[in-house]
C-alpha cells in the first residue's frame, strides 16, 4: 500500500496512487455553506483538506472519479480560486511580501484598472474582478492562517510582540474585505489551531460558522476506527505479521497509542492520520506525531506561565475555558487543548462540563518527556530511566525503585532546584515526581487521587500490583507511611485480589533527593525502612 506521507497535494495523492480515506461526502455537505474555519492540530490533514477544495471548485471531475462526491456532483462548475498558504510564509516579517506576490500574480489573471498601496484595497477589487470576468462567485481557502501569529507568541522578545501586532492589525485590516464583498463570494475556509477572537481579527467581516468542535464535521479530518479496520486491514495484518502479534492485538496497540481525539459533543474515536500512516509505512508503533517537530510554541507558553499543566488531565471544565479563543501564558489551556495536547473524554451533560485529557500513549509519553527534560533537566536519559522502573515495579523490587528515583534526581542540577521559600520548593518536588510517574505510563497512574478521606500522593496499578505512594518534603518516611493508614487510602483496595504495597517517602531540599524510604507490604503485614 501506498502511504501519502508529507503528500498535500490532493492531485498528487490521486495520480501517484496513494491509499485515500475517502470523506469527499463531508467536502460535499461543507461546500453547500458559505464560510468556515476549521481549527484542527498540526498535521491532520487541513492542508490537503484545503487542497480538495480547490481542485473540486475548479470543477477538476476527472480527480474525483470513484470517489462518494462524484455519486452527489451533477454540475461540476468552475470557480476562480485563490489559495493562500501561510505554511509558506517561513518568516512571520514575510507574510506582507508574500500575500504581495500571491496578488501580483492573480492580478495578472484577473486585471483591473486601478493602483493601489493597501493590499486590502487590492485584495478587494481582485475580488470583484474575479467575479466580473468569469461570471462566477470566489472561492477563498485560506491554510494555517495563524502560523504568522502563532511563531511569534511568547517568544519573550519585544521585537517579536512589536511584530505579532503589526500582523494581528494587518490580518484584521485585509481580512475586514469579505464584509463588504459578500456578494462576490462563493465559499470561503479559513483553517488553523486557534482564531484569536481575543484580537478582533474575525470582527471585520461577517463571522464565518466555527466547525472546529461540530458534530457536523467531527470526522472530517483524522481517521474513525470504521476507516482504519476497513481501509487499511492489510496494513494491520501487515503489521500484526511483523510485530509477531494477532490482529486483535494489533488493534489494541494502535486504539492505545494513536486514538483518543474527539471533536464534538459525541466522542467519536478519532486516530491521529500521521502517526497511523507512518505507523503502516514502517511497521512500527513509534512516536511519529509528536516527534515530528518541536512543540516551540507550547514549550513557550509553559516556560512563561505559572500554571502547573499537567493538572488540566482528568479534569472537568466548563467547555468556554478551553474553547475559547485566548492564545497566551495568562490563559494556555485553551491552546493546549486546541494544538491536539489534550482533548475531550467525556461529558457531563448535567452540569454540561467536560472532561480533559491526553488523546492517547503517543501524545501522553512525549509531553511527560518533553516537560521532564525541561523543568527537571536529568543528565540521566529519561527513556532508559523508565524501562528500568517499569521492571522495577513489574518484580515488586521497591528497593530498586527507591534507588532509581534517588539517582535520578541526584542528578538534577542544583541550579534547576527552587530556593525561595517551603511553598516553592514543595511545588518542585510534588510536580518532579507527578512528571516522573506520567512517564510510566504503560501502566495505570493516579496522582493526588482523590479518596473518601483525602488525596494520595500517587497510586500506581499493575496487573499484579497497587503501589500507593505519599511523600514528604523535609519530613520523615514514618510521617508519610502514617498518612496513607490514617486518612485509609488503601481501603478503596480492600477487596482487590492484587498485591498492595504502601511506601511513604521523604525528599530532601538540602540534597535534592530521597532521603528515607518505607514500605509496608499489606499482604504480609510486614514493614522495613531503607537505609536512612
Amino acid at each position: 500500500m501506498n502511504y501519502p506521507i508529507g503528500v498535500q497535494d490532493f492531485e498528487t495523492l490521486r495520480k501517484g496512487g496513494f491509499v485515500y480515506v475517502d470523506k469527499t461526502d463531508l467536502i460535499y455537505k461543507l461546500t453547500r455553506g458559505h464560510i468556515y474555519f476549521l481549527g484542527r492540530p498540526r498535521r491532520f490533514g487541513k492542508s490537503l483538506l484545503v487542497s480538495t477544495l480547490k481542485y473540486y471548485f475548479q470543477g477538476r471531475k476527472d480527480l474525483f472519479e470513484g470517489l462518494k462526491i462524484a455519486e452527489l456532483e451533477n454540475e461540476w462548475q468552475q470557480y476562480p480560486v485563490l489559495h493562500f498558504d501561510f505554511n509558506r510564509v517561513s518568516q512571520p516579517k514575510a507574510l506582507q511580501e508574500y500575500i504581495r506576490e500571491q496578488l501580483d500574480e492573480w492580478e495578472q489573471e484577473y486585471p483591473f484598472n486601478a493602483r493601489f498601496e493597501s493590499l486590502a484595497l487590492r485584495f478587494d477589487w481582485l475580488l470583484r474582478a474575479a467575479h466580473k470576468k468569469t461570471g462566477k462567485q470566489v472561492v477563498v481557502l485560506i491554510d494555517e492562517y495563524d502560523k504568522p501569529l502563532l511563531d511569534l507568541l511568547e517568544t519573550g522578545n519585544p521585537d517579536d510582540e512589536k511584530q505579532l501586532q503589526q500582523n494581528r492589525d494587518f490580518l484584521k485590516d485585509f481580512f475586514s474585505v469579505f464584509k463588504a464583498a459578500d456578494e462576490h463570494l462563493r465559499f470561503v475556509l479559513l483553517t488553523g489551531i486557534t482564531k484569536f477572537s481575543q484580537v478582533s481579527m474575525f470582527s471585520g467581516f461577517n463571522q464565518p460558522d466555527d466547525i472546529s468542535y461540530s458534530s457536523r464535521y467531527d470526522t472530517l479530518l483524522g481517521i474513525t476506527e470504521e476507516e482504519l479496520h476497513t481501509v487499511f486491514a492489510e496494513s494491520i495484518e501487515e503489521l500484526a505479521d511483523n510485530q509477531g502479534i494477532t490482529m486483535e492485538q494489533a488493534k489494541a496497540w494502535l486504539k492505545d497509542r494513536y486514538d483518543g481525539y474527539h471533536f464534538s459533543d459525541r466522542l467519536i474515536d478519532i486516530y491521529n492520520p500521521f502517526s497511523i500512516l507512518n505507523a503502516f509505512a514502517n511497521n512500527s508503533l513509534d512516536s511519529y506525531w509528536f516527534s515530528s517537530g518541536t512543540p516551540s510554541l507550547l514549550m513557550r507558553l509553559l516556560a512563561n506561565t505559572n500554571e502547573d499543566v499537567m493538572r488540566y488531565t482528568g479534569q472537568y471544565f466548563d467547555k468556554q475555558t478551553f474553547i475559547d479563543y485566548k492564545a497566551g501564558a495568562a490563559t494556555p489551556l485553551p491552546i493546549i487543548f486546541q494544538s491536539g495536547y489534550l482533548t475531550i473524554k467525556a461529558v457531563d451533560r448535567r452540569f454540561n462540563t467536560y472532561l480533559l485529557d491526553f488523546p492517547n500513549q503517543e501524545v501522553r509519553e512525549g509531553l511527560a518527556t518533553l516537560l521532564t527534560s525541561n523543568y527537571v533537566q536529568p543528565r540521566e536519559d529519561t527513556k532508559s530511566w523508565v524501562v528500568k522502573v517499569v521492571q522495577a515495579l513489574e518484580a515488586a523490587d521497591l528497593n530498586l525503585v527507591r534507588r532509581l528515583f534517588t539517582s535520578f534526581l541526584a542528578d538534577t542540577p542544583y541550579s534547576m532546584r527552587p530556593k525561595k521559600d517551603q511553598k516553592d520548593r514543595e511545588l518542585y518536588f510534588h510536580y518532579t515526581f507527578y512528571l516522573l510517574m506520567r512517564l510510566i505510563s504503560c501502566y495505570t497512574v493516579y496522582t493526588e487521587k482523590q479518596l473518601s478521606e483525602g488525596r494520595a500522593d500517587c497510586i500506581i496499578e499493575t496487573p499484579q500490583y497497587v503501589y500507593i505512594f505519599e511523600f514528604k518534603l523535609d519530613g520523615t518516611a514514618a510521617e508519610a507511611l502514617q498518612q496513607i493508614h490514617s486518612r485509609g487510602y488503601a481501603r478503596s483496595y480492600d477487596t482487590d485480589p492484587r498485591q498492595k504495597f504502601l511506601v511513604g517517602a521523604s525528599f530532601s531540599s538540602q540534597t535534592g533527593t530521597v532521603e528515607e524510604w518505607q514500605v509496608e507490604d499489606e499482604a504480609t503485614s510486614s514493614s522495613g525502612a531503607t537505609e536512612h
